[in-house]
Order: C-alpha cells, then structure tokens, then sequence
C-alpha cells in the first residue's frame, strides 16, 4: 500500500513508508470514522528541540468514513444519497491526513490547515524573511514553539499535483449512480491565456476536470467573448479538439487552430459523466476533527482545544462549511472552537453541489457563472430587498446549546476590489451596515494584496506590487485567536470600513478622495457580484439548471476609503502603514499584453512611494508630502517605525519577536528609494531578495 498524500511543499521531506498500522477502532464506534490507519512515522525536521515542547514528530495516515444518507447531519450533503452503500447502508470513503505534533504530551491547541489546492498554506506562519539567506525564508519554528499541534488533510478532488511531487493531498470522493447507471450532465468551463497558445487548459487553477460521457464529445461547444457579459461567439467544432490526456485523468486540455489569444474569455462546454459527491470533503474534515478532538491517538491525549485555519480558497471552504453547518458534528457538537478565515472575501465556492469545482472562484474576468458569492454574507442576520430573503452566514453553525465559534474574518486591501468583501459588513445593497455577531472579529489588513509577490518586474500587472509582509501580522492574530478560544481573553476590537465611520465608500467616492499627482489612477470599479439564478434544482438539491446563469440586480461591491495618502484609511494598520513610505493600494490593473486592461489584476495591489525631496515633489505635481518633509532623517524615520511596532505589539497585532525585523525591512526600503533615480521605473529597488 502506498501513501498519496502531500505534506506542505515546504518540508521537503522524503518520505518512506515505513509500515501501515491500523488503530484499534471498532467499526462505527464514533461519529463517521469508521477507523484510522498510521502510514508513517517519524522525526520532524530531523528532531529538533523546540523550547517549551520538546521533539515533534509527523505521522501519516488515512481516516475511513462511514456516513448515513439519513442522518440529520449529514441531509445537505448533495447526492449522498446518490453513492454506493455497503451492506449497512452507508456510504464509505476515507481520506489522507498529515499531523505535525510534540512527541511528548503537553498542553498544545490542534490547529487544522485546511490545504489550500492540496499544498498546505499554515506552515508559512512559521516563516520569516532573511534577505542574507537563499532563499529568503527561515523556519522560526513559530507554531512548534507556541505548542501548536497541525494536522492537514485531503478534501479536495480537483487537484493536479506538481510535477514528481507524490504529495499532494487529493481527495478522492464516492461518485454518484442513479440506480447504478452513470449520471450525466452539461457542465462549464471559463478559461483564459495570458500569451497566444496552440493548446490551453480549460480547468481552474491547478485543476482536473470531470469526464466526457463521450470521448471528444462532438457536441462540446467552445465560444469566446471579450467580456462577461458579451455575447458568446461560437467556435466551429472542426477547428479545435480536446488534448490527449496523460495517465488515467480525462482531458484537460484543447487545441485550436490558430490558437487562443490574450484578451477572450473561453468557455468550454460538454456532457459530461460521473459527479463527485463533492460535500462529503467538507464532512470528512468536520467527522476528522471531530475524532481528534475527542480520543487520544498513539499515546498523545486529544487536544483541548482545536481551530481552523484556511487561506483564499479554504478561507472561502471555512465560510461554507459555516454556512452549511459542518462545523457542528452527528452528536450536535462544534469540532471546532475557533476559525481563521483568511483572504476568503465575501465568497463561499463549489464544495457541496453536482459536478462541482472546489477550485473554481468568481473574479473580475472569468469563473462569474460559478456559485461562489451568494446570500448570505453575514454573520448577524441580513435581509435582501432584492429576493426577500433574510439569513446569516451563521444561522446552521449553532451546536446543541446554541453556540457557535469564536471566527476571525480577515482580509485584506485586494479583496475589497477582487473579492466584494464589504459584503461581509453591509446589506447587499451596501446602504446599511450590518451588526457582527459578538463571537466574530472582522478585521482589514489595511495596505496589504492578497499574497507577497516580491519580484523586480511588473508581470501582468501594471504597476509595483505592495511589499508589506503580512505574516508578523498573522502570527499576532492566531495567537490572539487561540488566547480567546482557551481563556476567553478578547480580541483586538472588529478593525473593518464601516458605512457609519464614513470608511466604506463607492469607488466613484474612492476616486474623489485620492491623491492627485501619483502615477496611480483609481479604477472605475471594483468585482461586483451579482444575484445568479442556477435554477429550481440547485437551492433544492444542488443541481444547476441553468448552465450559465441568470444574473440578476447586482450586490453592492463597497471599497475602504482612502487616507491623505491614498492607503486604505481604516482597519489594521501595519508599521509599514502608520508609518509610511509610500501609498499602498489594494488594486492594480492588469497590463494591456494581457488583453483583459480594463480590469484588475486578481492578486496584486499596487505601491508607489514618496518623492524624495519636497522639489522632486513639485516638479511632478505630487499631493503627497515627500519623505524629506515627513521624516527629518534616517534615524527620525527609524523611531517613528519603532514607536508604532511598539505599539502594535501592545495592542496584541505584532509580536515582540518580529518588531525589529520588521522596523529593519523598512530602514532598508527606506535606503533603496533614496538610492533610486526619479526616472527609475522598475520595481527592483523595491526587493533585496525573490523567493525563486
């Protein structure tokens, strides 16, 4: 038997299977998990001793699930009812989990990483930038030291792993039968280029897709458009063919005479056989946890506490498992204390309906027909004028006594333009603001894109990208989060726009208010979802009808309001911030070779710094002060960064441990822009190392 699972990239550990040891579980004898095996056992990172707890160790393994159709829990659970039974009734899948753990007992909290596309994303919380090592980053041993247990798992089934990497956490759940005959259906598939192509994948990012019921089906249909809503312009099937496929995946990719180009949004449509019952990855993860949380597993007592991390894509899975109520177990009890949803936006995604792709997330360009952003967002209850519906993001996340999570929803300045997060804070129709429930935190990274991309060009996007490191920030929150969850200490204070404080604007306000004379031109608009009809089937059993939806009245999509700086003006407000050396902005548009210019680049925010001097200043017409009037001197600057790190970390949003590297990062940004000409345009003075 072989293993099939990936630890985080970042591990780089060859692993040898070493024996597969099957616990002594009883069948049914708890919840869905049916039964663990241990696949592999050993040190982590060689041994090391971490102060406070000790040697860790990795074990891997596979969890096996046995779920019931019937059971309450499991009712939205879309076409379970649909996959194979055993001789119970029930039915059967098991997944692949990696847990990272002190070898010894000690009082540590289990943190879960929800992967993120089957790599892991929570380990980075571990990472520190050294621009005098390559690469860049050292392992600090953050989550080891502070007593952190992880553990990750597969939930995903569309994934492509990296070329040799045998790692890769991917799900394989049951597929649904009709009586035992094949179910098919037409299914979607947007894509894009961005440089002319023979050949182009037609799946998401680091995607599969579903099978064709018919090879090359001769009825797919491939059309292109310019915008979203253009009109679709077919392409004649003699012109373009699927790909031929390597290994036992199906096609993922077509070919077409005279290629595809930058600038059209493609669409790829065809009958497609065999649906995963998506959900049951969402219920593997709620059933895991609920596992861990309440037996001892190979010596080590079950945690005390237990918290949810995810990123981007599994911010948005955290949502919807929310949403959906699969935090809450078949006993009626949370499996999770606290969550940690990061970047997700406004958004839920493709996890829980028929022929669904969890990689699949609405942008500004492509993937707007999929159900990504949808009523409700919040976590208080809300009401739409526009359906007449009312509801709360929270409204099936109660357990048995009515408590929910204690949940941080952060985000930061790109997901106000890419991702309508105000939706989180303001009815749909942005006129009001809605109350956050008292277990939630919502805070914005004020300043900062949705991931670091230190490179010395521009890429797609058209301007430098923000250059603040947003990881010290994290660190400060998960701990306040795990600080909250085992000691009810509270949090710092929701850190959001607000429609009431004057902080959430229009983008036409937006453009109003920002300064003159920078080289940066706010964009006309922002992402701005809208309400989609899928159909009759789809809210009651998770069906699309309606392949490409019906859009209807769009939501509101509200943007944080500028400082004199022209930096989101509320939320949290990093060094780099309050002490700045440029303007920050969560927008960047995409570069014209790219084709799609008038829109914004789905993860890139922009920076432009000071002039140097008060004349460099005026010679361009700058609002902005320069940094020779804001800062009297190096060492001016250099205590103005420190007394706001000191700061930060009293208010619990920076560590004491990271406060002189950070006011370091900045001294040296500091030194490259006065070492940079006024003509320079490039974006290498910006970076002194790349993580390639």
């Amino acid at each position: 038997m072989s293993w099939k699972g990936r630890a985080p990239r970042w591990w780089h550990a060859p692993w040898t299977l070493l024996a597969v040891l099957p616990l002594l579980v009883s069948p049914r004898a708890f919840a869905a998990v049916d039964h663990i095996e241990v696949i592999d056992r050993k040190p982590y990172q060689d041994g090391r001793v971490f102060p406070g707890t000790g040697a860790y160790e990795v074990i891997r393994g596979r969890a096996w699930f046995t779920l019931d159709p019937k059971n309450k829990a499991n009712l939205r659970i879309v076409d379970l009812k649909l996959a194979p039974r055993d001789s119970g009734g029930l039915v059967e899948f098991s997944t692949d989990f990696v847990l990272v753990r002190p070898v010894h007992a000690v009082d540590s909290t289990l943190l879960y990483d929800a992967v993120n596309r089957g790599g892991g994303v929570t380990g980075m919380l571990n990472y520190v930038i050294d621009p005098a090592k390559k690469p860049p980053l050292v392992d600090s041993g953050f989550l080891q030291r502070n007593g952190f247990s992880v553990l990750t798992s597969a939930w995903q089934w569309d994934v492509t792993p990296e070329d040799g990497d045998d790692q890769a956490l991917v799900f394989k759940p049951p597929v649904a039968v009709d009586n035992g005959r094949p179910i098919t259906g037409r299914i979607a598939n947007e894509f894009t280029v961005d440089k002319p192509a023979d050949v182009a994948s037609f799946v998401g990012i680091d995607g599969r897709a579903y099978p064709a019921a018919i090879a090359n089906d001769p009825a797919a249909v491939l059309t292109v458009r310019a915008r979203p809503e253009d009109p679709r312009i077919v392409i004649e099937r003699k012109h373009w063919t699927f790909a031929p496929a390597t290994g036992d995946q199906p096609p993922s990719t077509i070919s077409m005479k005279g290629g595809f180009k930058p600038g059209q949004i493609c669409e790829l449509t065809y009958v497609a056989r065999d649906p995963y019952v998506v959900g049951t990855g969402l219920a593997g993860i709620r059933d895991l946890l609920s596992w861990f949380r309440t037996h001892p597993f190979e010596g080590i007592p079950a945690p005390k506490h237990v918290l949810l991390y995810g990123v981007s894509q599994t911010g948005r899975l955290i949502q919807h498992m929310l949403y959906e109520g699969f935090n809450v177990d078949e006993q009626g009890a949370l499996v999770f204390d606290g969550a940690m949803s990061l970047v997700g936006g406004s958004g839920r995604g493709s996890f829980n309906h028929r022929f669904a792709f969890p990689t699949r997330a609405a942008s500004m360009v492509a993937d707007r027909g999929y159900p990504t952003d949808l009523f409700p967002f919040t976590t208080a209850e809300e009401h739409d004028d526009t359906t007449g519906e009312s509801g709360s993001l929270l409204s099936r996340a109660r357990d048995k006594d009515g408590r929910t999570p204690k949940l941080f929803f952060v985000n930061k300045s790109t997901e106000f333009w890419g991702r309508s997060a105000s939706l989180l804070q303001t009815t749909p129709d942005g006129r009001a603001d809605v109350p956050v429930d008292p277990h939630t935190r919502l805070y914005l990274l004020a300043g900062i894109q949705h991931l670091l991309t230190p490179e010395p060009t521009r890429g797609s996007a058209l301007h430098c990208s923000s250059p603040i490191d947003d990881l010290p920030t994290l660190r400060a929150l998960l701990l306040d989060l795990n600080r909250w969850v085992r000691d009810d200490t509270s949090p710092p204070a929701n850190a959001y726009p607000t429609l009431a404080s004057g902080t959430l604007v229009t983008t036409a306000r937006y453009a109003q208010l920002f300064p003159k004379g920078t080289a940066l031109t706010p964009p006309s608009m922002a992402f701005t979802p809208r309400h989609l009809d899928f159909g009759p089937s789809f809210a009651a059993r998770g069906v699309i009808d309606h392949l490409q939806p019906t859009a209807g009245t769009p939501y509101a999509a509200l943007v944080p309001a500028p400082d004199a700086d022209g930096t989101d003006a509320a939320g949290v407000r990093p060094v780099e911030v309050a002490v700045p050396l440029g303007t920050y902005a969560g927008w960047n548009p995409r570069h014209e070779s790219t084709g799609f210019s008038w829109a914004l680049d789905r993860f890139e925010g922009s920076f432009q710094p000071f002039s140097r001097t008060e004349a460099e200043r005026k010679a361009t017409g700058d609002t902005r002060p320069s940094l020779e009037a804001r800062y009297e001197s190096r060492a001016d600057f250099i205590k103005k960064a420190r007394v706001a790190a000191e700061k930060a970390v009293a208010d619990h949003l920076l560590l004491a441990e990271d406060e002189a590297r950070v006011i370091d990062a900045q001294a040296t940004l500091y030194d490259r822009i006065l070492a940079r000409g006024p003509n320079d345009m490039s974006c290498a003075y910006m970076w002194p190392f790349s993580f390639n």
